[in-house]
């Protein structure tokens, strides 16, 4: 009898009726309905709410209120630890003054007068006057005697005081011959305090490596805000073993409340024996919670610092086009050895060129393998129709073309090329596939509403795009939600698992307290979450 009484109350705790909603469903065979019925971690029914009634007997019910309700958001691309890490340091994201930004640093230093190192991100390359870049004498004005490490908001600059670059031993005399720069005074030789791509890791080499607690609480915290946002799965686009060891430690807690897919970094000398390594780690890391798979190839760097690579020069520097980190030879070697060993491969590509390059390395294996290229701020209008044709996925953030932080970036490639830039819509109509997410670090927002608010406006918040940007690039609601949901599940081969509202997949559910599709376009950022639902079970209510 007793056991009787167990196994009734899991049925009763395990089965959640979601009736009464407006039901997104991104099931192209029903794409909207009024109740999901979810059974233990399963869709166990979507439909009419009399439908799903039938099958309902004994639910715990939830009156969804005519709330639009969607698959959960699938980030696509981010780097989650790193992010996480940042909810604790110096968070200079949405300001847009040198003394703004000096008096956070300050504040910040006051408040950690232990912290023998004081790091940080945020900044935007808009944001520091006269259009240059940052340099150490603005932060020894407020941190002298302690080194400062902050990042720009993309992760691919740093900006350093001079104690940072006394430590490590950086004068007029230190070259680097890697992929970056150290940025030097034109006039006295003497290093600024600005760190581009590689260069960043003279430095950050230095900087004291949190401990196994730390980075397990700041995972925690990390996925309370996710949660918030309505995110149930994320593709972290890096990866190491040590990170991964750390999802299992909180999964075998019971403490991951996301889904997590890795592609692991590789370099231009990665030797074959540690891609058919990381092809070995499939069998260990299936999915659907943790999923190993893929790898990370870094083609070039960003528009802002020249280091993306062009097929034209810099509009403002034009002795310079940028530079590849592989040459074609490494990048299609890669790919084919990772291509028969079944790994999928994601390709960081800002630049045309190292799009283009992309583009040609991948014609030489099957469209089926579906590799991504990552970004694609800039691209020939020749490329556009190769996603289709090669079944590569375009795999892009919208938040990086937030009109609020693209000033600099226009001025480097100018205006012809601006006119293209993160090209959506000419994907989309020349049969792309698109996939979204938000490169969280290295991005102003990890909040997908935001993300959807930039697709679908091309305007910032405010309403106020600067001159000349393109609105033909804008994408509808619909596309800008399959891109967060069932395109980022096919982008990650999980398709039949995840990404929609059908019988049989995951129960991941998000509520949000507007619908998308019936309020005015310039109020989508107002969004917020009501509910968010993950393996079947309520992880957050607003």
């Amino acid at each position: 009898m007793r056991l009787y009484f167990l196994l009734a109350c899991s049925v009763f705790a395990d089965d959640l009726w979601l009736r009464n909603g407006s039901v997104w469903t991104a099931d192209a065979a029903r794409p909207w309905a009024e109740s999901v019925l979810i059974r233990g971690d399963t869709i166990a029914a979507v439909g009419s709410d009399a439908e799903v009634a039938k099958q309902a007997k004994g639910a715990r019910v939830i009156d969804l209120n005519k709330r639009l309700t969607i698959p959960g958001f699938n980030d696509a691309h981010l780097h989650f630890l790193g992010g996480s890490m940042g909810l604790t340091q110096i968070d200079l994201n949405g300001i847009c003054t040198m003394e703004g930004m000096q008096a956070e640093v300050a504040k910040f230093a006051k408040a950690r007068p232990a912290d023998k190192w004081l790091n940080g991100r945020g900044w935007e390359y808009v944001c520091i006057p006269q259009g240059r870049l940052p340099n150490k004498a603005d932060l020894d004005k407020v941190v002298p005697d302690r080194p400062v490490f902050l990042a720009a908001y993309d992760g691919h600059t740093a900006w350093v005081n001079s104690k940072a670059l006394e430590l490590a031993k950086i004068t007029r005399d230190t070259a680097f011959t890697g992929f970056g720069e150290i940025v030097k005074d034109p006039k006295t030789g003497e290093p600024t305090g600005t760190l581009k791509e590689g260069a960043m890791g003279l430095v950050r080499r230095l900087i004291p490596a949190a401990d196994r607690n730390q980075k397990l609480a700041s995972l925690e915290a990390g996925l309370r805000l996710a949660a918030s946002l309505g995110i149930t799965s994320v593709q972290n686009a890096n990866g190491s073993l040590d990170e991964l060891e750390l999802y299992e430690e909180l999964q075998s807690r019971n403490k991951l409340t996301m889904r997590a897919a890795f592609a692991m970094s590789v370099g231009p000398m990665e030797v074959e024996a540690a891609l058919r390594d990381y092809a070995a780690m499939r069998r260990k890391y299936p999915g659907p919670l943790l999923r190993v798979g893929a790898i990370k190839i870094m083609m070039d760097g960003v528009i802002e610092s020249y280091t993306a690579a062009m097929l034209a020069p810099y509009s403002n520097k034009p002795g310079t086009s940028g530079n590849s980190a592989w040459t074609a030879e490494q990048f299609g070697k890669t790919v084919t050895i990772a291509d028969s060993l079944g790994l999928q491969i994601f390709t960081h590509a800002i630049g045309d060129r190292a799009v283009r390059m992309a583009l040609d390395g991948y014609a030489k294996v099957s469209p089926a393998s579906r590799h991504r290229i990552e970004h694609i701020e800039t691209i020939d209008p020749a490329d556009l129709p190769r996603f289709a044709a090669l079944g590569v996925l375009p795999s892009m953030q919208p938040i990086h073309a937030d009109p609020a932080t693209i000033e600099i970036w226009s001025a480097c490639i100018g205006p012809e090329r601006t006119r293209r830039g993160f090209a959506w819509r000419s994907i989309e109509k020349a049969g792309g596939r698109l996939v979204f997410s938000s490169d969280w670090p290295a991005s102003i927002s990890l909040n997908p509403v935001r993300g959807i608010h930039n697709a679908v406006n091309r305007r910032t918040i405010t309403g106020l795009p600067p001159q000349g940007w393109i609105p033909e690039e804008r994408v509808s609601v619909e596309t800008a939600l399959r891109a967060y949901t069932i395109n980022s599940a096919y982008a990650g081969r999980e398709e039949s698992v995840k990404g929609a509202l059908r019988p049989g997949l995951l129960a991941d559910i998000v509520v949000l307290n507007q619908n998308l599709f019936t309020i005015p376009t310039m109020d989508i950022h107002k969004t917020t979450v009501a509910m968010t639902v993950f393996d079947g079970r309520i992880l957050y209510q607003h």
